[in-house]
């Protein structure tokens, strides 16, 4: 069963990383544990966009930024997949290049180096060549970047319906079962 970790930096798209929580209390038979790290600036983009502080009302545990005693901080608490969304260019320069100042780079250096599942929502337009290197090495490395580009194959109608093609996809990559729009049926 799997133990999940939702990291969410300062960079725009709180929306996203709403909608990929609530769609998570959606599958809750599909995971053991969830587990939330949030940067500071998360929560001030978060209540900026969405004007609200509803990132607490989760069912998961939740860990602040500097805790490096959370089970996930290490190898042995079996924490098999992470998905950083959104994902600061500065969050995944530090993941890029081993630096791991923070629980949410250190989780995913301790994800790389167990070999396990690794995704990145970056949230950034125009990429300059350090972020295009940054993903590389992450992708080298075994990560998953799956940048924010919503798909309109679906029709979709609302904001929540657009940023949706992105979160549903984010929970592809990361091998959870879900319902969405499959192309060709």
């Amino acid at each position: 069963m799997n133990n999940i970790l939702i990291a969410i930096t300062g960079a725009s798209g709180s929306i996203y990383a709403k909608l990929l929580l609530d769609s998570l209390m959606q599958i809750k038979n599909q995971y053991h544990e969830l587990s939330i790290v949030m940067s500071t600036n998360a929560k001030e983009v978060w209540q900026t966009e969405l004007g609200n502080n509803h990132y607490n009302n989760y069912d998961a545990k939740y860990f602040s930024p500097t805790d490096f005693s959370a089970p996930f901080a290490s190898g042995s608490a079996k924490y098999n997949i992470m998905i950083v969304a959104p994902c600061s260019m500065g969050t995944l320069a530090r993941i890029a290049n081993g630096i791991s100042n923070d629980l949410i780079s250190r989780a995913a250096d301790v994800v790389l180096k167990e070999r396990r599942k690794l995704v990145l929502m970056v949230r950034e337009t125009p990429y300059n060549l350090i972020h295009i290197k940054n993903m590389e090495s992450v992708t080298l490395a075994g990560g998953i970047i799956c940048p924010a580009v919503p798909s309109f194959y679906s029709n979709p109608t609302t904001i929540e319906d657009v940023a949706k093609t992105v979160t549903d996809r984010l929970l592809d990559l990361a091998g959870f079962n879900i319902e969405s729009f499959r192309w060709g049926k």
